[in-house]
């Protein structure tokens, strides 16, 4: 888009449309030139009730005041500089006395902060523990991405005041100039389309069956990582039936092994690969539990789909920015709530669950039938392990290949199997560490990890001495995750990617005290994997020796002859 001033009023337009389908009905601002794009949105705004009041003090008071007395949340605006200073204490009150307020601050662009330009400060996390919560996009952009973020920014904003803990919200908002769009620029408010967002925090029945009449059509239920009892278990299950839905178990959602259903679906990353597939079970709806799934390909096939997400932690688990109604409740408290519930919810289409069931049954007899005829690959290692690992222990998965080809390959089980991974922030830091604690924890823990992750934790091999179960290396040399994204190819790609370390793992093994027992085919580690689980002291190390290149080309062939299948569902 040529016109800046009228890329600032989109984006903003695209914000404003989403705090009013959160509920914001009031504006109150006070006059400034950074904060125009806002401005001119509000104007547009048919739903919004604008304010001005000169002193920033005195109209956080007033927006205190409105937003005590309508209980919805109510929208605050400046300009840059020390404008958002003189908030500081309305939003004390707020944060004290539970008031919902969402605090828009305008600001100048990251390129001028830091360098003595006028009215610019560092406006950023400006007030403190005051705040629930603290939003800064960036500049705007152009494109529907952009503008999808901008609506689920601001429904997510008032949302958040609204929350289990009500208070202000902080925006920080920098714009580049020009502030003004020019004559020829078309910008209207969406905010009658957007579908509105609701938060409900141990919600009665009431509150939560309003979110339920959205379960219309064709839906599913993915379970992302989190952690489940044999009880919750039961309960989602039951969840699933009533519903008539597919339930899709990322692999540390606690979901894919244990107590059976019919219902459970494991595959869901392959046969998603398949576009006639992809495109007959698109669903019309979405319930999630817990945190976004470790499959792309699922998280991709889901963008655009209306979600229900049941969580208890605070953060905000919506990548795609499809949440339309949240629930903070403990995913098995709401799965038992919904089952005796008396809710009036529609017959659901055997046809629907019977598709996917079909489509599962397929790809499980295609992914079985293909690993028999290739050549050895980490496939058939991650098959070995869930049949040779005893019942109630647990694996910790390394990010990056690991957890992904786990995810391919795992399928489910009926023996109880707990899978840990460190999925919150996905580094390849101490893993060998966690291990240690798991096993120290009380969880015979087995480790699947890859070389890099394993040399970036050489601290915690102090502690794998003592562990009853070994840590299993994929020595595939480097990150090879990166031969799987675009970053394949380029100049200095295997010094500075890939990053291969030229460590004999065997002497570094010795050095620590640790048995090592490298294999590099299928009988070599199922025997080294049975003695390693039969030592009665410490397992050690099982270091696996996988071809990349082939394994590459295994995986790849895998994808592209599942895409070919046919007799879609």
């Amino acid at each position: 888009m040529s016109d800046h001033g009228c890329l600032n009023l989109c984006w903003a337009l695209a914000l404003l449309d989403g705090l009013v389908a959160g509920g914001m009905r009031h504006l109150v601002l006070s006059p400034g030139s950074r904060s125009t794009p806002l401005v001119l949105a509000a104007q547009r705004q048919a739903a919004l009730t604008v304010t001005p009041v000169l002193d920033e003090r005195s109209a956080a008071f007033f927006a205190l005041g409105v937003a005590r007395a309508s209980g919805r949340p109510v929208g605050l605006l400046c300009t840059s500089g020390s404008a958002l200073a003189h908030w500081f204490p309305a939003v004390i009150e707020a944060s004290e006395s539970g008031i919902p307020l969402v605090l828009l601050s305008a600001d100048r662009p990251p390129e001028l902060r830091g360098w003595g330009a006028n009215q610019t400060i560092d406006q950023t996390r400006f007030f403190g523990v005051h705040v629930r919560a603290f939003h800064d996009p960036g500049p705007p952009e152009a494109g529907p991405a952009a503008s999808k973020l901008m609506r689920a920014l601001g429904r997510r904003a008032a949302a958040e005041s609204l929350g289990d803990w009500p208070g202000p919200v902080h925006l920080n908002l920098p714009f580049r100039e020009p502030l003004v769009p020019g004559p020829d620029c078309v910008a209207e408010s969406t905010s009658g389309t957007v579908e509105p967002l609701d938060i409900q925090v141990q919600a009665p029945a009431t509150r939560i069956s309003a979110a339920l009449p959205r379960l219309a059509g064709r839906g599913l239920i993915c379970g992302g990582p989190g952690d489940w009892t044999a009880d919750g278990a039961d309960a989602l299950w039951q969840l699933a039936a009533r519903l008539g839905v597919p339930v899709l178990c990322d692999p540390l959602s606690g979901l894919r092994f244990g107590s059976a259903s019919s219902h459970r679906l494991t595959h869901y990353d392959s046969l998603l690969r398949h576009p006639a597939t992809a495109a007959a079970l698109k669903p019309d709806w979405v319930l999630r539990f817990g945190r976004s799934p470790v499959s792309k390909t699922l998280l991709g096939w889901l963008a655009d789909v209306p979600t229900i997400l049941v969580d208890a932690g605070r953060s905000w688990s919506d990548p795609n920015h499809d949440v339309r109604f949240k629930i903070d409740a403990d995913p098995a408290a709401f799965c038992a709530w919904f089952a005796d519930a008396n809710l009036k919810l529609g017959t659901p289409d055997p046809d629907w669950i019977a598709r996917w069931l079909q489509a599962e049954r397929r790809l499980e007899r295609f992914a079985a039938d293909y690993l028999d005829q290739a050549p050895w690959c980490e496939g058939h290692l991650i098959r070995d392990l869930i049949a040779q690992l005893p019942e109630g222990e647990g694996l910790l998965c390394a990010n990056s290949m690991p957890i992904r080809q786990f995810d391919t390959w795992s399928g489910q089980r009926s023996q109880p199997l707990r899978i840990f991974g460190n999925r919150g922030a996905s580094g390849i830091d101490g893993q060998t560490s966690t291990l240690a604690g798991l096993n120290a924890g009380g969880t015979p823990t087995t480790a699947l990890l890859g070389d890099l992750s394993f040399l970036h934790d050489l601290s915690g091999l102090l502690e794998l001495r003592a562990l009853q179960r070994p840590c299993i290396v994929i020595n595939n040399g480097g990150g090879r995750i990166f031969d799987y994204l675009p970053q394949h190819g380029l100049p200095g790609f295997e010094r500075l990617w890939r990053t291969p370390m030229a460590v004999d793992l065997g002497t570094l093994a010795h050095t620590f005290g640790l048995a090592h027992r490298q294999v590099s085919d299928g009988a070599g580690f199922r025997q080294a994997l049975a003695e390693s689980m039969q030592a009665g002291q410490s397992a050690g190390l099982i270091e696996v020796v996988i071809d990349a290149d082939l394994s590459r080309q295994i995986h790849r062939d895998f994808w592209q002859a599942v895409s070919r299948l046919r007799n879609d569902p």
